[in-house]
């Protein structure tokens, strides 16, 4: 894991290893969110770039007996 400090602009600096890994270049756009007591930074994609990201999914759901 890797750490990063808060400038006074509050701004943050991406370690160059995950901007290599994740593909980022200058100018990407991220959805920021917060989830519990922690910052996710998820790059938005279009929806062109998302078709079949889910090829292979598992898709079965176990159920109760009583639910089938």
């Amino acid at each position: 894991m890797q750490t990063v400090r808060v400038s006074p602009k509050f701004q943050v600096v991406i370690p160059a290893a995950i901007r290599e890994a994740m593909g980022l270049t200058p100018g990407t756009t991220v959805q920021v969110f917060q989830y519990e007591n922690r910052i996710e930074f998820i790059p938005k994609k279009k929806l062109r770039q998302m078709r079949g990201f889910l090829r292979g999914i598992e898709t079965r759901v176990p159920r109760d007996a009583d639910r089938v």
